[in-house]
């Protein structure tokens, strides 16, 4: 292959000019160097109106501060936490779309995309770079951008599937050997704990997986040593799978497609997850049309998939992506695999969560919080789980929903939400035995 030629990050993003649409490589792949040096040409006054793309990103997010009101506006895909302040502050904004949608919104034309900037590994003999973690909607960037700017980083991890991509695609090359950022998970909590035994007990052997990120799955993860033949096709994994992998639990034998292959499209963890894809056959970094596709996440059977909520209703409802009327993050996945793992043959689809805030306030309530967003909705819903057990909610009336959501909430809220049921359905039910109408 031809030798590549390596600009500086400052020169390298001389190409951004007013008006132009930018993605950035996401979460862990976030191009530090070229975020940089493109808040310094901002700051320099050298353009304006220049919009910014990603999904969910780790490390620090300068362009969506305040100071830079009319040179950036980020519209991102996920709401994370580095521009949660500034996107509920109005300096940022969100566009609401499925996962498996971000990637349509450039290939569709909906979303314009002028510079891609993105991370990958160094190129190998055949002239072929990874681009690592972050499949996700980058790949659909590098195909719909007029120019593409990457990091080569040594850090990077060669993963496979979509991820690896022709270095011919890329137009300005910098180098920047930074370890990426990584994620560390708090260990789950006596609660975390409780919900995830009640999410493990209902995943079989054989079962195909989905879940996020954070302490609910991470115990459910730590559950599953005794089961047999797991599979993961997911839209993200991190640490907790790899002692399942280890010790031949996951070993994707069961699936129907991708059999023996873990599938993801991004990736968060410590640096063990990443070494972990590094030249690993194993795992398919795959574009999130194809990871997040429901039709494709049906084709394997017992697909269970576990997402988590912030507030449901006593009809279903699930509320995953806002506090009433403030942005908290976003639908990505939820719904897409929720309605996969739905048409999966012996599939099963969860939403657990905790049945109280950390301020005691229930998170199963009469009514979801005025301007709060229904992520799943009340027809998609199957499983609930909170740590006072599971309920599965498909094919049950609206009464009988509301009894089985009051049987898992905390005691502390079972009897007001006993009355608010009532109220809602009249006098000849009881709710709760022992609350109304003893």
């Amino acid at each position: 292959m031809a030798e590549i030629k390596f600009t500086t990050a400052e020169e390298a993003v001389k190409v951004i000019k007013s008006g132009d649409h930018i993605h950035l490589s996401s979460v862990a792949s976030a191009p530090q160097c070229l975020i940089k040096a493109m808040c310094e040409r901002g700051r320099n006054g050298e353009f304006k109106n220049v919009h910014i793309h990603h999904l969910h990103t780790e490390g620090p997010a300068p362009y969506s501060e305040p100071e830079f009101e009319g040179v950036f506006q980020l519209d991102s895909f996920f709401v994370g936490g580095n521009v949660r302040k500034t996107t509920q502050a109005g300096y940022a904004d969100y566009i609401p779309v499925f996962l498996s949608e971000t990637q349509k919104l450039y290939r569709s034309g909906a979303v314009p995309c002028n510079v891609a900037m993105i991370q990958v590994s160094t190129p190998d003999k055949h002239g072929y770079v990874s681009l690592g973690t972050s499949v996700d909607a980058t790949l659909a960037a590098v195909e719909c951008a007029d120019t593409v700017i990457a990091v080569v980083n040594k850090y990077v991890p060669r993963s496979f599937g979509d991820a690896m991509i022709p270095a011919s695609k890329i137009d300005i090359f910098v180098e920047d050997d930074q370890p990426l950022e990584e994620a560390h998970f708090t260990t789950p909590n006596e609660t975390e704990v409780k919900i995830g035994k009640y999410c493990a007990e209902l995943i079989e052997d054989g079962a195909t997986l989905q879940m996020g990120i954070g302490a609910i799955p991470n115990a459910v993860l730590s559950q599953l040593g005794g089961h047999k033949n797991l599979g993961i096709h997911t839209e993200m994994f991190a640490d907790g799978v790899l002692p399942l992998v280890r010790s031949g639990v996951i070993n994707g034998e069961a699936k129907n497609i991708d059999k023996g292959k873990m599938v993801s499209t991004f990736l968060m963890g410590s640096q063990d997850v990443y070494n972990f894809i590094d030249d690993n056959p194993a795992v398919l970094m795959m574009d999130v049309g194809y990871t997040n596709d429901p039709f494709i996440i049906a084709k394997n059977d017992k697909v269970t998939a576990i997402n988590s909520a912030l507030q449901i209703d006593l009809t279903g409802q699930v509320c995953a992506d806002s506090l009433g009327r403030k942005f908290y993050s976003g639908v990505g996945g939820q719904v897409d695999f929720i309605y996969g793992a739905s048409l999966s043959k012996g599939g099963k689809a969860i939403i657990a969560m905790p049945s109280i805030t950390n301020k005691g306030v229930s998170k199963i309530c009469d009514t979801l919080l005025t301007g709060a967003g229904v992520v799943t909705t009340r027809n998609h819903i199957h499983w609930f789980v909170t740590e006072n057990g599971a309920v599965d909610l498909y094919g049950k009336s609206l009464q009988e929903r509301a009894r089985l959501l009051i049987s898992v909430a905390h005691p502390s809220a079972q009897e007001e939400l006993d009355r608010a049921a009532f109220d809602r359905y009249g006098s000849h039910h009881h709710y709760v035995k022992g609350y109304m109408g003893k």
